[in-house]
């Protein structure tokens, strides 16, 4: 067990942490928009009129994604789910709607498929190498997202961070942030006890869930400034990974 310390704040005997991915390890906002933006123009497609109040749902507005909203936090499935809404909005039944929107979600997948992950959600500057000084120095560390597994195993194979990730876990089905199940999940599949265990995230969900699960610390992240009312619940929160420290 280490002593990690975040600025003045130091949490003791921990044995791991858990990241999540988009937003936190991985700078994928850009990518994030461009999805967004996708699903819109294909739905709009079949029923015109939809793709403003998607992009409004989505939180997209120019080239802004609004951290806390649905397309940033929300899983995949929660999107479809709201998709699916728009839709059904428009007169048709639940299951035409929700095929609808399925049918969507395939097409958009389909047509930025060839993009690869390193270009569309690349590592933020200093992110390999946190994950590599924590590794070395014993700490077990694991990422989970609100994203589906397959595409949390594809980044962390693309970027190369098999050597110091060893969960790679996602939101398929069932619940998603924050529900507290996850994170003690996620601490069982480490081996380790959720009060020897930090998360990290830029979401408030993240740290909801963390804290609920009874987390040894939830540590927030907003790239670029430490002021972030959406994190005010974190014990903490950082502006670079790099402000993770081992306390010596």
């Amino acid at each position: 067990m280490v002593n990690v310390r975040c600025g003045t704040v130091i949490f003791e005997q921990i044995e791991a942490i858990v990241f999540d991915k988009d937003g936190t390890l991985a700078n994928s906002q850009e990518f994030l928009r461009l999805l967004g933006r996708r699903r819109a123009r294909l739905l709009d497609a079949r029923i015109p009129g939809t793709a403003d109040s998607m992009l409004m749902a989505y939180g997209i507005e120019g080239d802004r994604l609004d951290p806390t909203s649905l397309l940033a936090i929300g899983s995949r499935q929660e999107n479809l789910i709201a998709a699916a809404a728009y839709v059904a909005e428009t007169g048709r039944g639940w299951w035409e709607s929700l095929r609808m929107a399925t049918e969507v979600f395939a097409e958009a997948d389909a047509q930025l498929a060839t993009m690869e992950t390193e270009t569309t959600s690349p590592l933020f500057v200093g992110s390999l190498e946190l994950l590599a000084q924590l590794h070395d120095r014993g700490l077990k560390l694991g990422i989970l997202s609100a994203d589906t597994t397959a595409r949390v195993e594809d980044f962390v194979r693309v970027h190369g961070l098999d050597p110091y990730i060893e969960l790679e876990m996602g939101v398929d089905r069932g619940p998603s942030k924050p529900d507290p199940g996850l994170f003690l999940e996620a601490c069982a599949r480490l081996g380790v006890a959720p009060s020897h265990a930090l998360m990290v995230g830029d979401s408030p969900l993240d740290i909801q869930m963390a804290q609920t699960a009874g987390a040894a610390g939830a540590i927030g992240i907003c790239w670029g400034t430490a002021i972030a009312a959406h994190l005010d619940q974190a014990d903490v929160t950082i502006r670079r990974l790099d402000e993770i420290t081992i306390n010596d």
